[in-house]
């Protein structure tokens, strides 16, 4: 028998990302976990899966129409009809319509949606995180600023995401994954901030609807999250606008920017302009570096986890 001929997509295959989640309650995660395997599998999508009993989200990459299956079938399902999501163009597809942008499909269930380690700080209903801060259009943001300059960006990301793309004159938390937030808010290094107008942002809003509450639990007096996160905000204003260089993103793509956007970041080791992430050559150290291509053309090592070479 001959070999068989390598599967070819339609000419106007298009590669798309889908960034979602859902605040909802949700009975029985796990098969809703099941459900979504199997979902995406049949698509033939790739990504990131997170259920929890507080409901769902996840990063989706693959073609179009696949995508679009993806958010009809799971719009259905009555929880999730209200699912936030938001689009961007993906790298591009392989030969049997995988997306570039991502390696494997997981689809997991956890007790957190986001891993902040107080999922019983959390009460969920219908209408998504009980006492979180009020959301803010992209307008609205920018309105909140202009009329009142005592108004302060508040990072939920870490601080090599910060590192190359922020709003102007944002705080940036000294935290390196999610769980550090609760010990660097309760640290009292934000305390005077507690009298003030508080914006928090994140990448596509999910972390702000939990952290927003967790501030307000401790006394921040306002308290703001941005609807749609960074996302949505750029997708209304791109670079002309209060955000400064690079937004990171969590497939392949590594970063994206607004056209026209600067290089704020500048390289762990040569101090040049860059937008770059790279990994830790280190398997057991998860952080990633702001590295300009030069530097990364040898292994990349933080300080937390030197890199031996040679």
């Amino acid at each position: 028998m001959g070999a068989r001929p390598m599967a070819t997509l339609p000419d106007m295959a298009v590669a798309k990302i889908l960034l979602f989640y859902r605040f909802v309650p949700l009975a029985d995660p796990e098969a809703v976990k099941l459900w979504q395997l199997e979902l995406c599998t049949r698509l033939g999508l790739r990504g990131r899966i997170i259920v929890s009993p507080h409901g769902i989200n996840g990063t989706l990459g693959g073609e179009l129409d696949a995508c679009k299956s993806y958010l009809k079938a799971t719009k259905r399902y009555a929880p999730f009809k209200e699912l936030d999501e938001k689009w961007s163009a993906g790298t591009g597809l392989d030969a049997d319509g995988g997306s570039l942008d991502f390696p494997r499909l997981s689809v997991k269930s956890r007790p957190e949606l986001v891993a902040f380690g107080a999922p019983e700080a959390i009460t969920v209903d219908a209408d998504g995180v009980v006492g979180g801060g009020a959301r803010l259009t992209p307008d609205q943001v920018d309105a909140l600023v202009a009329e009142r300059p005592e108004a302060v960006f508040f990072d939920g990301r870490n601080k090599i995401e910060a590192e190359v793309g922020h709003f102007e004159g944002a705080v940036v938390p000294d935290v390196v994954t999610t769980h550090d937030f609760i010990a660097e808010l309760d640290s009292g290094k934000y305390d005077h901030l507690k009298q003030r107008p508080v914006i928090t942002y994140c990448t596509g809003g999910v972390r702000c609807e939990i952290l927003s509450k967790l501030m307000l639990d401790r006394g921040f007096g306002e308290v703001y999250q941005i609807d749609g996160g960074i996302v949505r905000y750029l997708e209304r204003f791109g670079g002309n606008s209060l955000w400064k260089g690079a937004l990171t993103v969590f497939d392949g793509r590594e970063t994206i920017a607004p056209q026209g956007a600067e290089h704020i970041g500048r390289c762990h080791r040569c101090q040049e302009p860059t937008s770059d992430l790279v990994n830790c050559a280190d398997l057991a150290c998860r952080v990633r570096l702001v590295t300009c291509p030069n530097c990364a053309a040898t292994p990349v090592g933080c300080f937390a986890h030197p890199v031996q070479v040679g």
